[in-house]
């Protein structure tokens, strides 16, 4: 695929996160709102589009190329988030979505490098789990599973996505060298979970052999 793509799929996927923020902010009960979350994975799943923290799972598994794609859709992902955020932005609903975001920015901004990273670090252990159950279960409801799965543990369990927290800082408005720092705080933790657990799975399967 060529990088133009690529660059395309990455604002598609980012959207999708998008909409599926907007629907987490819409709800007042979290774990409704956790659940319809999962729309944005099971688009970007089902249509094949570039998320930055499921690929980035399969970057040791994968030649130069598509290790250098990855900042390409890191930035993809960025700005499809910022799309809809804007969107959302010039509806009725701005102000309470707004201020529903700015809480969640704030508890990111007030927290530690180091608990960001972990919290990223968990997270993209959740999504490694749900993107390869997705990829390798023979059952067509076993896969949605996976990633239903996947995607609530994460949210419950108040870990940090870093496509997510990108479509929270564009609707609370909240962006700043302070919030840059974090979000790549979380982003390095999000390698580090998905790039880690899916090389200790190999290893796992290795030692079976």
């Amino acid at each position: 695929m060529s990088r133009g793509k690529v660059f395309l799929s990455s604002i598609l996927a980012g959207m999708c996160i998008g909409f599926g923020g907007v629907v987490f902010l819409s709800v007042e009960n979290k774990v409704i709102g956790t659940v319809l979350f999962t729309i944005g994975l099971f688009v970007i799943c089902t249509f094949g589009f570039h998320l930055f923290t499921g690929k980035v799972c399969y970057a040791f598994q994968n030649d130069r190329r598509y290790a250098l794609d990855l900042p390409l859709i890191w930035v993809g992902n960025l700005l499809g988030t910022g799309c809809v955020a804007g969107i959302v932005s010039l509806t009725r609903n701005a102000a309470a979505l707004s201020e529903k975001a700015m809480a969640l920015c704030k508890a990111k901004l007030d927290d530690s490098f180091l608990s960001l990273f972990l919290l990223g670090v968990l997270c993209n252990i959740f999504i490694y789990i749900a993107v390869e159950g997705f990829k390798v279960n023979k059952h067509e409801l076993g896969k949605y599973l996976s990633l239903f799965f996947g995607v609530t543990v994460f949210i419950l369990a108040g870990t940090e996505h870093c496509v997510a927290d990108m479509f929270y800082f564009w609707m609370a408005g909240a962006w700043s060298v302070s919030a840059v720092l974090r979000l790549v705080m979380i982003t390095l933790g999000n390698i580090v979970g998905g790039c880690g657990f899916c090389l200790l799975r190999e290893l796992a399967d290795g030692s079976k052999s």
